[in-house]
């Protein structure tokens, strides 16, 4: 699944560099739907600047979750 994102991103990476002369690098982060982390998932976080944890990460992802499901619902009746 990583491989794939860092596909999908890998044009935009090379457009930015094109445009404003800057560094770009993919760093995927996959959490699931239910907070589901990949493996390596500290190694990755620690190459994005700034502060975050796994945890708020995970948190993030099940509220964003508890969301989508009441309207997804609501669509299919």
């Amino acid at each position: 699944m990583e491989a794939e994102k860092k596909l999908k991103y890998k044009s935009l990476c090379a457009e930015r560099r094109g445009m404003c002369n800057m560094k770009c690098m993919i760093t995927p982060v996959i959490i699931g739907a239910t907070g589901i982390a990949t493996g390596d998932s500290k190694k990755v976080l620690k190459a994005i600047p700034g502060k975050h944890s796994k945890d708020s990460l995970q948190n993030t992802a099940m509220l964003g979750k508890s969301r989508i499901i009441p309207k997804v619902l609501q669509f299919e009746t």
